[in-house]
């Protein structure tokens, strides 16, 4: 018989819903993933438990379960739920909920106002919040994939608790499968089996994303016939199929942006400015924030860029300052201005690499004191103590270069930055090597 998810035959006037939302856990114990505020003690669990619920801010990416969790907490205070998208609601909608609110708060109930993607309410639109949150009519709870501190206006902000979210991890996603493998409504009726590269691709593609995980799998199963009596093997290739077909469009509501945001950024990586401004149309032409998208090409001037083409992190900060001018439609030109340069210009991952080994050092072996000689010296008890003797001024010397130690004791012969042989950064990696010919020997 062929196989069909959608298939309520029984009850045509009430179609099941979506395989993730049949799924979303209803309690803090049936969740998957962000221990650190969900486990016992923690957070979110004691405001749950003591139905002492706060107005906050869960910031994470898509799937990572932040629609669920301000449900949880709406049930947990059997508070009135009202939810909003920012994407579809105004201010009117919002002054709407807050009398609703208001009415309710004299009854001596709670309400919940849960508004998604938050980030993309306009300051208008939050200002109205504001009284709401502060006499405590409403708890308001916002949803950003954005960092709140770059949308979210400060008088807000300060009102609420950011919380932060990360994408699930495989052993969280694991047993999201598995739970509905087993338990769905649809699923657990049926006898399915991925084989074990299905389900390794279908966990890797996912992201860290529960709602990205469960559609790929629903997508796969509508494709399939089942034998009466047989099990239903789902295989990689057919895991493969509906990846691609749940990614043909861009959803710009937050679902698979990332995926286009980091074929933009390889590209810019991989110096392909053609493919570049492709990505690029298809995230505007959705509908993405171009802000987004000019904080995005910020990071890449540094990570992939970096002092090969110092100009590079100019042009993008220049960048987004402009767009949050211009604003769209025009902002695309400027966008993509930056793309192409950023795109063409000769790349070095040599500053993300020396960072990256330091905070690793730093992790392991913690900071170790700084040596006497560069210490300052702004009383006599320190000058006493041999802080800032023998300290020799650069200026005071040829080239304003002299070799001296800067290092802790114990890090003399640790390596962190090596400049590249590209770009601006050939000239800083002969300079240093000249400089510093016992320390700063560079691999050819």
């Amino acid at each position: 018989m062929s196989l069909s998810l959608f298939d309520n035959s029984e009850n045509s006037e009430r179609p099941l819903p979506p395989l993730a939302e049949r799924m979303r856990p209803e309690t803090l114990e049936e969740f998957a993933g962000q221990e650190d505020l969900v486990s016992e003690g923690k957070i979110l669990f004691n405001a749950v438990q003591k139905g002492q619920l706060f107005s906050l801010i869960f910031w994470g990416p898509p799937g990572c379960g932040k629609t669920t969790l301000a449900k949880i907490c709406a049930n947990a205070v059997n508070a009135e739920f009202y939810q909003l998208s920012a994407v579809s609601s105004g201010v009117k909608d919002v002054r709407k909920v807050l009398q609703q609110a208001s009415l309710l708060q004299k009854q001596g109930r709670q309400t919940i106002l849960f508004i998604d993607e938050i980030h993309r309410f306009n300051k208008a639109q939050q200002d109205a919040l504001l009284h709401a949150v502060e006499d405590g009519s409403i708890i308001l709870i916002g949803a950003t994939t954005e960092n709140p501190s770059f949308e979210v206006i400060s008088p807000l902000l300060s009102r609420c608790r950011v919380l932060r979210l990360h994408p699930l991890e495989k052993e969280d996603l694991h047993g999201i499968l598995t739970q509905a493998l087993e338990h769905d409504i649809i699923l657990g009726q049926l006898d399915i089996r991925l084989t074990d590269d299905a389900e390794d691709l279908l966990l890797e593609q996912s992201g860290g994303d529960a709602r990205r995980l469960l559609n790929v799998l629903e997508i796969a199963l509508q494709q399939m016939v089942k034998p009466d009596g047989e099990q239903l093997e789902v295989t990689e290739s057919q895991i493969k199929e509906a990846l691609q077909q749940r990614t043909q469009l861009y959803d710009k509501a937050g679902d698979y942006h990332y995926d286009t945001i980091s074929a933009f950024i390889k590209s810019i990586r991989g110096s392909d400015p053609d493919a570049a401004i492709y990505w690029l149309a298809v995230m505007l032409e959705g509908g993405e924030d171009p802000k987004f998208i000019a904080r995005r090409l910020i990071i890449v001037a540094s990570e992939d860029i970096g002092n090969a083409d110092p100009y590079g992190i100019t042009m993008a900060t220049s960048t987004f300052t402009a767009v949050d001018y211009v604003g769209m439609p025009e902002a695309a030109i400027i966008l993509a201005q930056a793309t192409t340069y950023l795109a063409s210009a000769a790349k070095s991952n040599a500053a993300y690499m020396a960072i990256n080994k330091a905070q690793s050092l730093i992790r392991k072996t913690g900071p170790q004191s700084v040596p006497l000689h560069i210490r300052n010296a702004p009383t006599s008890l320190m000058k006493s103590e041999g802080y800032h003797e023998g300290y020799k001024y650069p200026h005071d010397f040829g080239e304003h270069f002299t070799e001296q130690q800067y290092l802790p004791d114990e890090m003399q012969s640790v390596s962190l930055y090596e400049p590249s042989s590209l770009g601006r950064e050939k000239y800083f990696r002969e300079r240093l090597s000249r400089l510093w010919s016992k320390r700063y020997r560079f691999k050819e």
